[in-house]
């Protein structure tokens, strides 16, 4: 009796009612899924998963949950039961059709599930899992994300197809067929990056072949990145992170492992080619620029990369984006010693002609200029970088005082090298306003290249890094030299007139007077006919102020003696002595500065003026613009 008890139940024998029990379950379940089975595995133009048998579709998952737990409670009654070999093998074939339609759903939906599309309808309605998210701040970012009803990547295909797989995954790791579904999901959305990462250019180079390259090629290959490195970030990571966290949202080492193997290997290869890039030697200051695209693009991107790639499993992508970050700097770093450098070894002696900007002075400005656009990254890469007055810079005396240390005048590393970098330019264009024989002349320059570089600063962002007190600073040293300039240009000029234009005087004093005006007038024209102040504001300046000085003495003169005897005084063949009306001078002053390169030759034609007043043919030609 004792041993029949332990024998195995036979089909004749009662089973006892919990055994039974559990039987009849998993009898009825496998009934259910063989039906299921038997009909969309002879079919081969309709699929389980689909919008028109979708319902079929859940019904199925549902029973094969429910073949397992009926599995686990019939072996813990009856392990022996030979319906647990059918069930068994029943449970592989439905597995075996899952992994089927899992694979089916990821190919047929790869324009619908491409990471551009997941990222898009995620950025609207959904969240990472894990405690960080992705944020997009700006508005240009957030056009990034904007659905495009036309465009049937976003509105096109299978809608619930990120459902489906996420049923189908569900189902699979639960009764325990993880393994099989990851390696489908895994070699199909692996080779989607692949192929998303070569349209978008990446490719991988070694550090040996970047430093092989003309810069012309490496130039293109940094903006083919450029390009890439935004879509890759913001759409292909952020898809591949938003599909992964909603597939296998039931286990978070799926999603970690799975995230990572598909994505790693193409994210170290996009984030360290700047690294490469960054190793060569050499580097021009010109190329600073393209450095500093690669650096504000990562240094953007630093924080949704950090959201994305979270696991500890891809602590290799962020240190790399890390280790880039660091290379670059120094590359910039390097870049702008260079720079200072080329700047204190420029030695050009040759004078620009007519008193203009120096070559050496637009260069700097402009290379500041388009530096202070990059404000953010160049505080991250200067900061704790300090400056190094090695070499004592000759300071003119216009430029000594606090303007000679900017470490005492900044806070921020930026503006003190920016600064730095100014006075030395300064400096330099001191020593090249010597060669000048005319000190008139040498002191034009000096404004004008002390103007070009405060225009340049008051219209770019280096205001902002300098301050409107720096401003102000050097505008005053503008006038100065302004001041200077007009005094020896026109010093004779205005002394030649007298002091007290409305005192009365006899015609022989009137005729020397306006004798030693003319001849110092014409002396002055000439010498500036070729001069040129490049900056309007700065040339008008510098007309107001002689106008006041000049015009206003020689009308008062001109006024208080036309009516006297003196006009019938004075050389036989000219006729008079007035040459020049007040209008006459008037116009001559609106002619210079615009850099002519006329003659000031003597003019047979007379003033021109039309005025009436018997005007002498002797004179100057106005070799300035056309009227």
């Amino acid at each position: 009796m004792g041993k029949h008890l332990f024998r195995p139940s036979s089909p004749r024998e009662k089973q006892p009612a919990h055994q039974s029990l559990a039987e009849a379950a998993v009898q009825e379940c496998m009934s259910n899924i063989t039906t299921v089975i038997s009909k969309w595995t002879s079919s081969s133009d309709e699929f389980l998963f689909s919008t028109n048998s979708r319902r079929e579709a859940e019904e199925f998952a549902s029973a094969v949950k429910h073949l397992q737990s009926t599995m686990h409670r019939l072996v813990s009654v009856n392990p022996s039961s030979e319906k647990l070999i059918y069930a068994q093998n029943l449970m592989q074939s439905a597995m075996k059709l899952l992994e089927s339609e899992f694979k089916r759903v990821l190919n047929e939906n790869r324009e619908y599930l491409d990471p551009e599309s997941v990222s898009v309808r995620s950025c609207r309605s959904s969240r990472f899992s894990t405690s960080t998210t992705v944020s997009v701040s700006d508005s240009e970012d957030e056009s990034t994300y904007e659905e495009n009803p036309d465009d049937h990547r976003f509105s096109g295909g299978d809608s619930d197809a990120m459902d489906d797989l996420k049923m189908i995954a569900d189902c699979m790791i639960s009764t325990g067929y993880a393994k099989e579904c990851v390696r489908v999901y895994k070699t199909v959305r692996r080779s989607i990056v692949d192929e998303t990462l070569h349209n978008l250019s990446v490719e991988r180079f070694t550090l040996h072949q970047i430093q092989k390259m003309d810069w012309e090629i490496l130039d293109s290959k940094i903006r083919s990145w450029l390009r890439a490195v935004k879509l890759a970030v913001r759409s292909l990571f952020f898809g591949e992170r938003i599909l992964a966290d909603h597939v296998f949202s039931s286990s978070t080492n799926i999603v970690e492992s799975s995230f990572t193997d598909i994505t790693q290997e193409g994210a170290l290869t996009l984030f360290a080619f700047p690294e490469n890039a960054a190793k060569i030697k050499k580097l021009s200051p010109e190329k600073m620029f393209r450095y500093l695209d690669m650096y504000e693009a990562l240094a953007n991107l630093y924080v949704e990369v950090e959201s994305i790639f979270y696991f500890d499993s891809a602590a290799a992508v962020r240190s790399q984006v890390i280790n880039s970050l660091a290379r670059l700097g120094d590359a910039v770093r390097s870049m702008m010693t260079d720079f200072e450098l080329a700047i204190q070894k420029e030695t050009s002696k040759t004078p620009v002609i007519g008193g203009g900007v120096h070559p050496l002075t637009r260069y700097v400005m402009n290379y500041l200029s388009f530096l202070a656009d990059y404000s953010e990254s160049i505080a991250a890469i200067f900061e704790n970088w300090k400056l190094s007055e090695s070499t004592p810079l000759p300071l003119p005396e216009s430029l000594s005082g606090d303007e000679a240390h900017p470490q005492d005048l900044y806070s921020s590393p930026v503006s003190v090298r920016i600064a730095w970098v100014i006075l030395l330019t300064l400096c330099k264009i001191d020593g090249k306003a010597q060669p000048y024989k005319d000190v008139a002349l040498s002191y034009l320059f000096l404004a004008n290249n002390l103007q070009y570089v405060v225009a340049k600063v008051g219209s770019s962002n280096l205001r902002l890094l300098l301050g409107d007190d720096w401003l102000v600073r050097h505008e005053a040293k503008v006038k100065q030299y302004a001041d200077k300039f007009e005094k020896l240009a026109w010093g004779k000029v205005l002394t030649s007139l007298p002091g007290n234009p409305a005192e009365e005087m006899s015609p022989e004093e009137a005729t020397e007077i306006y004798t030693r005006f003319n001849d110092e007038f014409e002396a002055s024209y000439r010498r500036q006919i070729s001069w040129v102040i490049p900056d309007p504001k700065l040339r008008d300046q510098i007309k107001i102020s002689l106008s006041q000085k000049l015009l206003l003495v020689c009308t008062e003169f001109y006024k208080r003696n036309r009516d006297t005897e003196f006009y019938k005084v004075g050389d036989s063949v000219n006729g008079s002595v007035v040459r020049y009306t007040p209008e006459d001078i008037g116009n001559y002053l609106s002619d210079l500065y615009f850099g002519s390169r006329g003659s000031g030759s003597v003019s047979t034609k007379g003033s021109g003026s039309g005025s009436g007043t018997g005007s002498s043919t002797t004179g100057i030609s106005r070799g300035g613009r056309s009227h």
